[in-house]
C-alpha cells in the first residue's frame, strides 16, 4: 500500500490549515465556500471514559463472547473454512465459529494503523487513521426532506444534489456512499449510477456499494477505470461499509462485499449496528463487549481473506426508548459506547468509524440541533476517525435533509476549527496588540486586529447575529428558511469538476454494457 504522507498543494498548506486558520479562511469572502479544507489532523487531548482496568475488562469479556457464544456466519461456508483452518472451533450447526482466546487480536495484528484513500484529485485524498478525522456524508436513508415539498422517496437527482454539496462543502472531507437511496432506478442497477455520479460530480473519495458481491465488483471494476488496474491493487481508492447482523451474526450479503473489497486490496469499515436494548445488552459494559467481539471477527475475516487490507473499526450505537422501541440518538448512553470503543480500537490498533450528527426528529428543529450536537462533539473529542452520517440525517437515518445537510455543514466547520487547538505561534499569542492598547483602552483598531479580523473567528454560515430590528427588516426567517436559500444558492452555482474525457466516456460504456446484460428489478 502506497502509505505516503499527503503532498503537492494540500501537502504544502497541510500545517497551517489542518487548524483553525484554514477553516476560518474558507469563511471569510462569501456567504458560503467551496475551497475544501484538508482533513483534520487533530491537535487537541482526546476524551476517555474507561481506565486501563475497564478497557482489560471489556477486552476479557469480548474473548469470552467470541470464545464460549460465537460468532454466526450465515451462508458464506468460504468464510467458516477459512476461521476453521485458522484455528476457530466450528459449531454442530456447521456456522458457528468459536473464536480461541488472542487469535482474532493476533489475525489483526497484519492491518494497517492507518492509510490513505486516494481521491480522483489528488489534493483531495485523505489519512483515516492517525490523529486524522475525516468527515462523510449521511448514508443510507431512502427518502429525502426540503422544507417545500416535505418528505418524500429519494430520486437519483437528489442522490447527485448531495453529491454536489458534500463536494461544494468545505468541511466536508468524503463524497460518502449512499446518500440516499434512488427509489427510481432499478434495484439491481442504481449502484452503477450511485458510484459514476460521486466519480463524475466530485473529485473527492468516495464509497463503494455493498448490497450484493457482484456490485462490490462493480465497483472496484469502475475504480480502476478512473484510477488504473494495478494501482487500485496497490492502494486504497474505495471505502465501503460492512454492517454485523447483531447481536453476533454475519450474514453471506455483507461478507461477500468485504471479501470482494478486501481481496483487492480496498477498505471495509466493519461495524455492528447496535440498537441498545434490543440487539445488546440494555447496560453500557454489555454493549461494548458484544460490538468489540463482533468487530474483531468481521475485521479479522479481511485478514484472513488478505493480510495487510486496510480495515476501520466501526460502531453504530443507539439507546432505544424503552417505552415504544424506537431508536434515540443524542443520550448519555451511546456517548459512552462512543468514547469507549474508541479507545479499544486505539488498543486494537486500527482506525475508529463512528458519530456523526444524529437525530430522531423528522425535520431540522431544536430536536434536531440538540441531538446532533451531543453527537458530534463527541465524535470529534474521542477522536473517531472516519465520521459517516456528518451532515444530512433525519428521522433516525430514514431521510436525508437538505436544509439539515447545510446547518449540519455549518457545525463540522465549528468542528474543525476546534480540533486544530490553541495557535500559539508569534501572532496566536498577541504580545505586539496587548502592549500597543495597554490598558482601558479596547483592541478594535490595533493594528493586530486590523491584520486578523477577517480570520479571527468562525464566520457561521447559518447564524443569525444581527440586531433584533436588522433580523426583523430581512423578513425575521429562522435558521431552516436560511437554510433552505443557502442550499438552493449552493446547487445553482455548482461546477463540476473537471474530468479527463476518455475516463468519462469508459466508465459511460460500462455502466451501458452493465445495465444491458439484465432486465430491471426493483427487488
Amino acid at each position: 500500500m502506497n502509505d505516503e504522507a499527503p503532498s503537492g498543494r494540500r501537502g504544502r498548506r497541510q500545517r497551517g490549515e489542518h487548524g483553525g486558520s484554514g477553516a476560518r479562511r474558507a469563511q471569510r469572502s462569501h456567504k458560503y465556500s467551496t475551497d475544501a479544507l484538508p482533513y483534520i489532523q487533530r491537535q487537541i487531548p482526546l476524551t476517555e471514559v474507561l481506565s486501563a482496568e475497564g478497557l482489560e475488562t471489556i477486552e476479557h469479556n469480548a474473548e469470552t463472547v467470541m470464545e464460549e457464544v460465537g460468532i454466526v456466519i450465515h451462508d458464506d461456508q468460504e468464510v467458516v473454512d477459512l476461521w476453521k483452518e485458522a484455528g476457530a472451533d466450528i459449531g454442530k450447526d456447521g456456522q458457528r465459529l468459536h473464536v480461541p482466546r488472542g487469535l482474532a487480536r493476533k489475525l489483526l495484528s497484519t492491518a494497517p494503523n492507518h492509510f490513505i484513500q486516494h481521491a480522483r484529485n489528488p489534493d483531495r485524498k485523505v489519512k483515516i487513521g492517525d490523529g486524522a478525522t475525516v468527515f462523510a456524508p449521511v448514508y443510507g436513508p431512502p427518502f429525502i426532506r426540503n422544507l417545500d415539498e416535505g418528505r418524500r422517496y429519494a430520486t437519483i437527482e437528489d442522490f447527485r444534489n448531495f453529491v454536489k454539496l458534500a463536494y461544494m462543502t468545505p468541511a466536508m472531507h468524503h463524497s460518502g456512499g449512499t446518500v440516499c437511496e434512488p427509489v427510481d432506478i432499478p434495484v439491481n442497477k442504481r449502484h452503477l449510477d450511485m458510484v459514476y455520479s460521486h466519480i463524475r460530480y466530485s473529485d473527492k473519495p468516495f464509497m463503494g456499494s455493498v448490497t450484493a458481491p457482484e456490485r462490490a465488483e462493480d465497483t472496484v471494476a469502475m475504480a480502476k477505470l478512473v484510477f488504473g488496474d494495478q494501482f487500485v491493487e496497490d492502494n486504497c481508492c474505495i471505502i465501503n461499509l460492512i454492517n454485523a447482523n447483531s447481536p453476533m451474526t454475519f450474514d453471506g450479503t455483507m461478507l461477500g462485499a468485504l471479501k470482494v473489497y478486501a481481496r483487492h486490496n480496498q477498505a471495509c469499515v466493519v461495524s455492528p449496528f447496535i440498537l441498545a436494548g434490543a440487539m445488546s445488552p440494555v447496560t453500557v459494559a454489555g454493549t461494548l463487549s458484544q460490538l468489540l467481539a463482533e468487530a474483531m471477527v468481521g475485521m479479522a475475516t479481511t485478514q484472513l481473506v488478505r493480510p495487510g487490507a486496510p480495515v476501520v473499526f466501526g460502531t453504530f450505537g443507539s439507546s432505544i426508548s424503552m417505552q415504544s422501541g424506537a431508536p434515540t440518538f443524542g443520550t448519555p448512553e451511546p456517548t459512552q459506547v462512543l468514547l469507549a470503543s474508541a479507545q479499544l480500537a486505539r488498543r486494537l490498533g486500527v482506525p475508529f468509524r463512528s458519530g456523526g450528527s444524529l437525530c430522531g426528529s423528522k425535520i431540522a428543529d431544536a430536536q434536531a440541533a440538540y441531538e446532533s450536537a451531543n453527537t458530534l462533539l463527541p465524535t470529534v473529542l474521542g477522536g473517531v476517525n472516519f465520521v459517516l452520517h456528518a451532515a444530512g440525517w433525519l428521522e433516525g437515518g430514514l431521510a436525508s435533509g437538505y436544509e439539515k445537510f447545510v446547518m449540519d455543514a455549518d457545525q463540522l466547520g465549528m468542528m474543525q476549527v476546534l480540533a486544530g487547538g490553541v495557535d500559539l505561534s508569534e501572532n496566536g499569542q498577541a504580545m505586539d496588540a496587548i502592549r500597543e492598547v495597554g490598558p482601558g483602552s479596547h483592541f478594535l483598531g490595533c493594528a493586530h486586529t486590523q491584520a486578523n479580523f477577517e480570520t479571527a473567528f468562525y464566520r457561521s454560515t447559518i447564524a443569525d447575529n444581527n440586531s433584533f430590528e436588522q433580523w426583523e427588516s430581512e423578513g425575521s426567517q429562522d435558521a431552516i428558511q436560511r437554510a433552505n436559500k443557502l442550499w438552493k444558492e449552493m446547487l445553482a452555482s455548482y461546477e463540476a469538476p473537471a474530468i479527463d474525457p476518455g475516463v468519462d466516456e469508459a466508465l459511460n460504456a460500462f455502466i451501458a454494457e452493465k445495465k444491458a446484460a439484465v432486465p430491471d428489478s426493483f427487488t
